[in-house]
């Protein structure tokens, strides 16, 4: 009893030092992002200097004690990959997400199963083993290789905010692969196993793999699928619903484990159910057949940071970089194999699939990255085969991390070759409110005298011959010959903060995006002609005004709220509305409850970097913020005036 509980004390105090160095190397991690390293690199950098290869702080036998966090967190990165099979948002690109998936499957697969079996004496623990072995390591390390980082596409597509079909294709490939490679594993893994331990690989042998695959799938599916939506039905806070999902994800690794052991017992047979595949099935089970989807996916969002630091952070410390110094040769040779596999199956999919060219030149770079699901799958083979995995596991973390440092560039230079990135430009304030208006008619003049009326600059751009129409003496007009950079340039749209269109759609689409990709123009504002053509500008943060709805809409605001909406239109007599943009840098990091402002000004909100906050008391102001405040037109001012430089 009292060697029990030493035993559960060393376990606690195992975690609880953990914890603490998976914090920090949360920290730290976050210093790598700075100088444009992923956030994994960090985690893996941190986890080998805790290791005990180097400062011991983690413990060799944290591999078994800890061996709790690591399923953990495999379950939730099958989860995650799982959710990513969204079937209604897959369908559209059906036909290319097949060929390219079987292209960068199937082709990189066996070319990259045949290269490394022949570059197999290069490898420091295939060399001198027996054809049988190198074949079934050469099978592994190629599935491992065709593994890509949902997470980290994600991750480069929002940067960029990238949308169309070459980034809709690469999205559902990521995910289909992911999945289909863990059933290609399981089947690598399987033959592995039987081969290395000198079992005769038979026809019945295989049967019994392509059984316990269907049980996997079938308890996958049903079972755990059934648990996710029985813990998102329950009415409870958050933190204990994603504490019950984990609970779950780990409990198909005691169920395969416990299953593994009875059976080696009773049957002298072990039957293996693959926990990542029971995982990812019971994801895709809860996203495309339950109502709980949205949480679900809130909740992956929200664990993801904590699983994903204590995952990688473990996985650095039980990295045997003791080896190192004789597998880094063979990582370049390795990485340099699937370069090259991954090229050859970019075209042959693409080929078949009928896609464009261009995307068949540039459909190999997306899939360089990797990250959770090929640790995981390392991971694996060094827990299943400790006599050579954890060089194994060493070498492929080694991959892993030259792919991280060379795959997320390649993406987003993909993206900006194809133009599908929808990444605003970053303009300088330079203290003036400008304005362009693009049309000229009488509701675009009478915009522009409104503006100037307010302090506003304001200029107007038309297609128009001069001397068609007489122009203003009090509004400068500029008559231009095409829609192009420089004649934005001319224009002086570079400290322009808004550009309102009034021409036809398609002109008013150019007109948008060349403001939003070259000059980064926080206001666009767009008159539409047809409503079906709102989902073009919405993706460029452009304001609609649809003038089919617009009185409509108006006369709504006055029934419900007329004197806000009188307010707000500038009809109060003494009254506006402002938007005024934070330049002075004594007001940096001020709380606005602090903020000494004129009696009758009200703070509505708060901008920041795209995004709006819900401002209150305590809430901090921040260089370039755009506050939205109403008052009288003498105080407002007052405000711009100290709010500026």
């Amino acid at each position: 009893m009292i060697d029990l509980l030493l035993s559960y004390k060393e376990l606690i105090a195992l975690v609880l030092g953990f914890l603490i160095i998976a914090i920090s190397a949360n920290q730290i991690a976050k210093a790598f992002q700075k100088i444009h390293l992923p956030l994994i690199t960090g985690l893996i950098f941190t986890g080998i200097i805790a290791g005990p290869y180097l400062l011991g702080l983690i413990p060799k036998e944290a591999q078994t004690g800890l061996q709790f966090i690591n399923e953990t967190a495999l379950a939730f990165i099958a989860f995650a990959a799982g959710a990513e099979l969204y079937l209604r948002e897959l369908r559209s690109r059906f036909k290319s997400i097949k060929w390219n998936t079987f292209g960068q499957l199937v082709v990189t697969f066996f070319l990259g199963t045949i290269a490394i079996y022949f570059l197999s004496e290069y490898v420091p623990y295939m060399a001198g083993k027996s054809i049988d072995i190198k074949l079934a390591i050469s099978a592994i390390t190629a599935a491992v290789f065709v593994a890509r980082s949902p997470a980290s596409a994600i991750a480069v597509i929002n940067e960029l905010r990238a949308k169309g079909p070459f980034t809709q294709t690469v999205m559902g490939v990521t995910v289909v692969k992911d999945f289909l490679v863990i059933v290609l594993f399981s089947i690598c893994l399987s033959i592995a196993q039987s081969l290395i331990s000198g079992t005769e690989f038979s026809l019945i042998s295989l049967l019994i793999l392509l059984a316990e695959l269907g049980l996997s799938f079938a308890i996958g599916f049903f079972i755990f699928g059934w648990l996710l939506k029985v813990c998102l039905s329950f009415r409870i806070r958050k933190l204990p619903k994603i504490i019950l999902v984990l609970l779950v994800g780990y409990s198909a690794y005691l169920l395969s484990a416990k299953l593994r052991l009875y059976t080696g017992e009773l049957l002298h047979h072990e039957i293996f159910l693959e926990p990542l595949l029971m995982c990812i099935l019971a994801s895709f089970n809860v996203t495309n057949y339950s109502r709980y989807r949205p949480e679900f996916l809130k909740i992956l969002q929200d664990a993801s940071i904590p699983l994903y630091v204590c995952f990688f952070t473990l996985t650095g410390a039980t990295l045997a970089i003791n080896v190192i110094g004789d597998v880094i040769g063979v990582a370049l040779i390795l990485f340099g194999v699937r370069m090259v596999t991954m090229i050859i199956g970019a075209y042959a999919g693409g080929y078949l699939a009928g896609d464009p060219a261009k995307h068949n030149h540039l459909g190999w770079m997306p899939y360089i990255t990797q990250a959770g699901v090929a640790l995981g799958l390392a991971t694996v083979i060094a827990n299943e085969f400790p006599e050579w995995g954890n060089q194994f596991a060493t070498v492929i973390v080694a991959v892993i991390v030259i792919n991280q440092f060379i795959g997320p560039p390649l993406f987003k230079w993909a993206i900006f070759q194809i133009g599908e990135d929808r990444i605003r430009a970053n303009p300088e304030y330079d203290g003036i409110n400008d304005a362009i208006i693009f049309g000229f008619e009488s509701q675009s003049l009478a915009l522009a005298r409104q503006l100037k009326d307010k302090g506003w600059g304001v200029q107007i751009a038309t297609k128009k011959e001069k001397g068609s129409f007489e122009e203003p003496e009090d509004i400068p007009i500029h008559f231009i010959k095409e829609i192009s950079i420089e004649e934005f340039e001319s224009m002086n749209a570079d400290k322009t903060e808004a550009i309102v269109t009034m021409l036809s759609d398609e002109e008013n689409l150019k007109i948008c995006e060349i403001a939003y990709h070259e000059f980064g123009t926080r206001d666009l504002v767009v008159r539409l002609n047809n409503r079906f053509n709102s989902n073009q500008f919405l993706e460029l943060d452009a304001k609609i005004v649809d003038p089919t709805t617009a009185i409509v809409s108006l006369m709504d605001h006055f029934v419900r709220s007329p004197q806000a909406t009188s307010l707000l239109l500038g009809m109060e007599k003494g009254q506006d509305s402002r938007d005024i943009e934070l330049m002075n840098p004594d007001l940096h990091g001020i709380t606005l409850r602090d903020l000494r402002l004129p009696a009758d000004v009200i703070i509505l909100s708060i901008v920041r970097g795209g995004q709006t906050i819900i401002s209150h008391g305590y809430t901090r102001l921040r260089i370039r913020d755009i506050v939205t405040v109403v008052g009288s037109n003498q105080s407002l001012d007052q405000v711009q005036l100290k709010f500026d430089r």
